[in-house]
């Protein structure tokens, strides 16, 4: 069966101390899964659409533990690869509290999906019936093969007529500034949406701009793009931020509420605005995708995990106007 929308990239399993603890002095560990295409397709899939996560899992518990974990979440696995050798990737996250910032320690090298190449996925077959392809700036930073695999897939996606949309999503972690940019450079001839924050664009396309509509402008122009989002944080406190974004389209600037957000766990918080976004322009509103991007996002971090466990009448709800009491 054709999916809406298609999503490309990898999944680890995340692995937390519990009450603020530093992972030098837990004793147990809280276990979600999470990456920033399959919480993307996972948010999509909260709010009524049909969709589909691309990658390659090793064929062992763990791996069956991602699939299944998206499977529960309404993602279909169908394209997923699964090979005998390789591994999962893992990560773990430690809670912060002001002034000790979260903090995220990564244990993915030589991956499953870090080995992927070009021809390994049937991408024709993958798009066939699609609508909408999304990827972020994660997946080519892993590997040169894992970039090569990307240009083929925005390729592909363009060749069967997709929509698609790229989000920035600069980790210094995995890749420095000059490959990053020389890479997403190239991605932007394949790329309708580009979402990102204002950091990330000095640091990936050396852009700075007077403001953050000013900065939007000049990234639309230089790369031609439909759309350009960009969201804004500020964060006083680690666990109370205030979470807003705008959007750049054809010279005009769209923006939407500002909302305070008391933080349970931001992780996977902009995926959640990408598949908000995603879920208003495929109706052809930007508006409507910014209002549901930014309160899926919102409400993504009230939850724990990477996934946003919402529905749409939640989202729906709180754009009317959000109210605190107890529901009974």
């Amino acid at each position: 069966m054709p999916h809406e929308v298609v999503t490309f990239g990898e999944a680890m399993v995340r692995l937390s101390p519990a009450g603020f603890r530093r992972l030098e002095q837990t004793r147990a560990l809280e276990l979600f899964v999470g990456g920033a295409e399959l919480n993307t397709a996972v948010g999509l899939a909260r709010l009524g659409h049909s969709t589909a996560w691309v990658s390659r899992l090793t064929r062992n518990p763990l791996g069956r533990l991602i699939a299944n974990h998206a499977r529960e979440a309404g993602v279909n696995t169908e394209h997923v690869l699964w090979t005998d050798s390789d591994r999962v990737g893992v990560y773990f996250l430690e809670f912060g509290a002001a002034p000790r910032a979260s903090s995220v320690l990564y244990d993915r090298k030589d991956s499953a999906i870090a080995n992927i190449r070009p021809g390994m996925v049937n991408w024709s077959t993958v798009f066939s019936g699609a609508k909408w392809f999304h990827v972020t700036g994660i997946t080519p930073a892993l590997s040169s093969t894992a970039a090569e695999a990307t240009r083929e897939a925005l390729k592909a996606a363009r060749t069967a007529g997709l929509q698609t949309s790229i989000d920035l999503n600069y980790r210094a972690k995995l890749w420095s500034p000059a490959d990053a940019g020389r890479w997403m450079t190239e991605f932007m001839q394949y790329c309708d949406v580009l979402i990102t924050t204002e950091e990330d664009v000095e640091r990936v396309f050396g852009i700075e701009g007077v403001d953050y509509e000013d900065l939007a402008a000049q990234v639309a122009k230089r790369f031609s793009l439909s759309v350009v989002a960009i969201t804004l944080r500020e964060n006083p406190l680690v666990w109370k931020n205030s979470w807003t974004a705008i959007a750049h389209q054809n010279g005009k600037v769209f923006r939407t509420r500002t909302y305070e957000v008391e933080i349970v766990d931001r992780l996977g918080a902009g995926d959640s605005f990408a598949a908000g976004l995603i879920h208003g322009l495929l109706e052809g509103d930007v508006q409507r995708g910014l209002d549901f991007g930014v309160a899926a996002s919102a409400l993504k971090h009230s939850i724990p995990g990477d996934f946003d466990w919402i529905t749409r009448e939640e989202v729906e709800n709180l754009l009317m106007g959000p109210g605190l009491r107890i529901s009974r």
